[in-house]
């Protein structure tokens, strides 16, 4: 059989604290206690009460109440542990880090971590109202400046940030028309002025700025519609004038090729003219010296005939002629000849046939 269950007795609030006095009555009549722990908790707790610890980070300045020199000092107190003279000295803490102040109206757009305003809502120089989003980065370069301007804590933020920042940025951003928050380099130049007329001012209060940052800004609806309009058509006009002036550019391309093709067209027939007549030059001087050179052979041929004909009129012609009938008989074996009458010819006859042949 199981166990039966036991009913739950509630716990009443002086049971409890019964209960914890008797511990305690214990702890308290304890040797270990009021030889190990009691001294410990004394001198921890008096550490405490006498000295001050500034975290990593920050910085600290004195405040004395009481004595010839009370008020807030204009030392520095870096990170650390100091002495401090309980219910006379007081210390004062201020972050040394890159503090932001940020406006903006979309919860999307900051941090929890950090000081929001709402956005600055700029009166252009041409009546329209835009909600700009803006991130003052800043500094605490002189912690006596920022606590007798503004007192303790994070009470700056409010008395010197925010009171200095937001006129500053209404005037420089102010001075833009709707339009000219669309142009980069006008906006920029506004927001830097106005970090040069901010920057002197927070200085005096002992903070130093680093930057103003414009993440965006919004229009009033109905300008921002009609913007829109008139960008478009804008838009439109441009583009026409683009592909008007590219048509016109065109042309210019068109002309200077026709101009060219028709250069080049000129230049190959004129070419081909100076080709043509190369050719016919060479032709012609090549027939020339063709005809000066047969010129040249037939005059030689014909001194030769010349030359020939009068050495066979000269004195021992008769031998040549001999010599070359003795030429045309050589290869004869046999030649048949008539040996009566007038013209015959007798062989063993010597000088009949000299004087016929008329070899003297």
């Amino acid at each position: 059989m199981s166990d039966p269950v036991r009913p739950r007795v509630p716990i009443s609030a002086s049971g409890v604290l019964s209960t914890l006095f008797r511990i305690l009555g214990r702890i308290l009549k304890s040797r270990f206690f009021w030889l190990a722990v009691a001294p410990l908790l004394l001198l921890y707790c008096g550490a405490q009460w006498v000295t001050f610890y500034v975290p990593p980070n920050m910085v600290a300045i004195k405040q004395v109440f009481y004595g010839s020199n009370r008020g807030i000092q204009s030392d520095t107190y870096k990170p650390g542990v100091y002495f401090l003279m309980p219910g006379v000295e007081q210390f004062h803490l201020f972050p040394q880090d890159i503090q932001v102040m940020n406006y903006s109206n979309s919860p999307s757009e900051v941090s929890a971590a950090e000081r929001t305003e709402k956005a600055i809502d700029v009166k252009t120089s041409d009546g329209y109202a835009v909600a700009v989003d803006v991130s003052v980065l800043y500094r605490i370069e002189n912690p006596y400046k920022v606590y007798t301007a503004a007192g303790a804590g994070s009470t700056y933020e409010d008395v010197i940030v925010n009171k200095l920042s937001k006129p500053i940025l209404l005037q420089t951003l102010g001075e833009l028309n709707a339009e000219e928050f669309y142009s980069g380099s006008k906006r920029i130049e506004k927001i830097k002025r106005a970090q040069a007329l901010l920057g002197v001012l927070l200085k005096e209060q002992g903070v130093h700025l680093d930057a103003i940052l414009v993440r965006r800004y919004v229009y009033d609806p109905k300008y921002q519609a009609l913007i829109e309009g008139r960008k478009v058509k804008d838009q439109t006009v441009f583009w026409r004038e683009a592909e008007a002036q590219a048509e016109i550019e065109k042309r210019k391309r068109d002309t200077i090729v026709a101009q060219g093709e028709a250069a080049s067209k000129t230049e190959l027939q004129r070419g081909e003219s100076e080709v043509q007549k190369l050719h016919a030059e060479a032709d012609l001087y090549q027939r020339k010296q063709a005809a000066q050179g047969k010129l040249l052979v037939e005059t030689a041929e014909a001194q030769g005939t010349k030359l020939e004909s009068e050495a066979y009129l000269n004195q021992g012609a008769e031998n040549i002629v001999g010599i070359k009938m003795a030429e045309v008989l050589r290869g004869v074996r046999v030649l048949v000849l008539p040996s009566d009458g007038k013209e015959g010819v007798n062989p063993l006859d010597v000088g009949a046939l000299l004087n016929k042949l008329e070899v003297k």
